[in-house]
């Protein structure tokens, strides 16, 4: 069953201004939920699905929650810097940046790959989290912070059914976060991930046909796949420098069994 996160209290997040990137639907959208439920200010990124972005900021709201909605396409480095610069200037501060905006943009197998994919993809899921970074580094030096970027099952097992690039891209990501907590460790800024398994998103509902999922499920140990709001607990963990403040440059995986590496 979901863990319940809203029931948790860390105190050590209350105040901090945290970007919540790909933040309307799916494990973004339950990320954004539960830090505000922590006393968090959240910027709350999204791209194209305002009408869900606009309905979680309303219920953000509604319980006492403060959040900075702001929209911007991850594909275009431009749009990724707007959107760090204008969350951390409208709450004068940012001590957390949680990369989730990606997608796999189709399931192609690697013998039919255009440039022009590649370009779409790797944009998306692997360049968009280094410009990110970058941009929110000026900001998280201020006070130190943490960055928790989301990678995926994928980035290990090499992915499937014409999702291997998508993998590839999340393998990046993983890397990307090794050399940045060994980077950023002076600056009192740690950086980690969350490999998140099969988990009942928006991104499967478009690209995984159900007997792809049945496939999928029955690679799993425990027998199903995830609800967003059993990934959160290990975000928040990294999050919080009570709970690991002596944990850098590692990637908790969340795939109920899938992979144990």
């Amino acid at each position: 069953m979901p863990s319940q996160n809203s029931a948790l209290s860390i105190p050590d997040l209350a105040g901090k201004a945290v970007l919540v990137t790909g933040g309307s639907t799916g494990i973004g959208a339950a990320l954004a939920e539960a830090y505000a439920a922590q006393k968090c200010l959240v910027g709350l990124h999204y791209n194209q699905s305002r009408e869900a972005a606009e309905k979680l900021t309303a219920k953000i709201r509604d319980a006492g929650g403060e959040v900075f909605l702001v929209q911007g396409d991850f594909s275009v480095s431009a749009d990724v810097v707007r959107v760090v610069e204008e969350t951390a200037e409208k709450f004068e501060r940012l001590d957390g940046l949680v990369n989730n905006a990606g997608g796999m943009l189709g399931r192609i197998p690697y013998s039919e790959l255009t440039d022009a994919h590649y370009d779409k993809v790797m944009d998306l899921n692997a360049r968009s989290v280094v410009t990110a970074c970058r941009t929110a580094l000026p900001w998280l030096k201020k006070n130190g912070g943490f960055i928790v970027n989301t990678t995926s099952v994928a980035a290990r097992n090499g992915a499937g059914g014409g999702a291997g690039l998508y993998g590839s891209a999340k393998s990046f990501v993983s890397n990307v976060t090794r050399g940045l907590a060994k980077e950023l460790v002076n600056d009192n800024i740690r950086v980690n991930a969350v490999a998140p398994g099969l988990v009942l998103t928006p991104f499967h509902e478009r690209w995984t046909t159900p007997e792809q999922m049945k496939m999928q499920v029955a690679g799993v140990p425990m027998g199903r796949a995830a609800e967003p709001q059993e990934c959160v607990g290990a975000y928040l963990f990294l999050s919080s420098a009570i709970l690991s403040g002596y944990i850098t440059g590692q990637v908790i995986e969340v795939n109920g069994g899938q992979l144990m590496p």
